[in-house]
Order: C-alpha cells, then structure tokens, then sequence
C-alpha cells in the first residue's frame, strides 16, 4: 500500500488553516487554558507506568485499511464499555477525513469516563494542541514521520505548557532524534507506513535504544503473550483500536484478554 501520510498531511494543512480562519489561534488557545485550569489533566504517562496492564483501548470508527469498521459506533457506549472491562486508558481518533472521528469524540470520551484520554491525530500546528486541551484530552499524540526533530520538540513543549503529556510515536532508528525532555511516552508504531503490514519485532528492536520514558507498544499487538512479551522488554503501554473494534463484544472480549495477561 502506497505511503498515505503525505495526503494525510496535506488535507491536514488545509483543514487547520481553514478553522484558523473562522476561529483565531488566540481565542484557541485562551479557551484552552480555561479548560486546563477548570478541569486538571488526568496523568497519562503515568497512569501507565503504575498499570499493572496498561492496555490503552482505543475507540476508532474507520482506518485506511479497513475503511469504515463500526461506523454506527457511540463514543460514549464504547469508552464506558472499556473502562468497565480494565482498560488502563483510551485513544480517541480526532481525524475525520480519514478514521472517522472527530474532536467531539475527545469531549465526550471524557465525559463518559474517568481514564485519561489521548487525542490522536495528525499534529502539525500549535493549534490544534489548544483545540485537543479544549476538548478536554489529557495527552496528545506526535508523530516523528510528520514533523521535523525542531517542529517535534516545539509542539512538545505547547503541549506541556498546558499541562497534557505527550506520547511521541516513533518507526524506526532515524526518528528516536526527535524524542526530547518534555515527551512523556515513546510510542513505537509497528506498522510499516508504507506496506500497512504489523510485526511487534519492530517494537522488540527499538527497546534497548529507547530513553527513559514510559514506553508504548502501537498496533499489531494480537494476543496476551505479544503484551507479556513486550513487557519483559520494558514496554508499559499496549495501544489497541481494531482488535476491540471488530469484535462481536469488545466488552468481553478486552475483559478476557486482560484476564490472561500476566500482572507485574
């Protein structure tokens, strides 16, 4: 499959400019203090850290693999049905064009439950950090593939002044560069961007070269014994979307699957 995050990135330009000029950046981001200071952040990183499991369930309505995989889907249904099943945390698709979701989703996920709530999209802008922090996420995600290491650590460090923790997504040995002191969490996807193929290999190479951050294991991750795995080589945080997603009953499936993990 053809690379996709230069069309990704592209709309995303496009759309950013196009709320700038309805909505100022400094109108953002003073909404987005307020929601700081009325509603403190939930500790994600952290919570992680401390999670016996550390399963990050993620609500996802479409991918550009799959398409549309539960378009019918409630965020609220869903993210409550995580937390009643021992998810850690949760990721919220923000991404519209092409996972389905939006920065609604990020208000009522965290309406709806009490675990932190990671914003993920196609961060470019400090813009659209100041729309996450007003929608009420307590992390957000950076992707090493979308931005220069100087672009990296400036978005970074916005989203630390607002006091949301930052997981910063890395593929390969090239873009442990961006990772800087204000990143909370390392996220190593295992998805090839340009095949779509997973193989948590990619997480298992990385390890020993990763700093001394909470550690996220990102997509391919199929079964108990991959998460034991990735726990013995030091990962805390297990980001799964479609594995939940498709399933009859995520509900109970998520509750069998974090019964059979090992707890350390």
């Amino acid at each position: 499959m053809e690379n996709l995050l230069t069309p990704i990135l592209t709309n995303k330009g496009r759309e950013v400019a196009a709320r700038k000029a309805l909505r100022p950046a400094g109108e953002v981001r003073a909404a987005a203090l307020e929601a700081v200071s009325l509603q403190p952040r939930r500790p994600f990183a952290a919570t992680l850290a401390a999670s016996p499991t550390g399963i990050i369930a993620e609500f996802k309505r479409k991918s550009p693999s799959l398409g549309w995989i539960r378009p019918e889907a409630r965020v609220e249904d869903v993210v409550t049905a995580y937390e009643r099943a021992g998810a850690t945390a949760l990721s919220v698709l923000a991404d519209e064009t092409y996972f389905g979701g939006c920065l609604g989703f990020i208000r009522r996920a965290r309406a709806a439950s009490a675990l932190p709530v990671l914003c993920k999209e196609f961060i470019v802008d400090d813009y659209q950090i100041f729309e996450a922090a007003e929608a009420g996420a307590d992390a957000v995600l950076l992707i090493a593939a979308c931005l220069a290491p100087d672009a990296c650590r400036h978005l970074t460090a916005t989203a630390r002044s607002l006091g949301l923790d930052v997981l910063l997504e890395v593929h390969d040995e090239e873009e442990l560069r961006h990772i800087s002191p204000g990143v909370s969490a390392v996220g190593v996807n295992n998805r090839d961007l340009h095949t779509f193929r997973t193989d948590i290999a990619t997480s298992l190479r990385l390890a020993p070269r990763l700093p001394d951050a909470v550690r996220v294991s990102e997509s391919g991750l199929r079964s108990p014994s991959d998460v034991a795995r990735l726990r013995r080589a030091g990962f805390r945080g297990f980001l799964m979307g479609e594995r939940w997603m498709t399933a009859e009953r995520p509900e109970q499936e998520l509750h069998d699957f974090i019964a059979q993990l090992p707890c350390s």
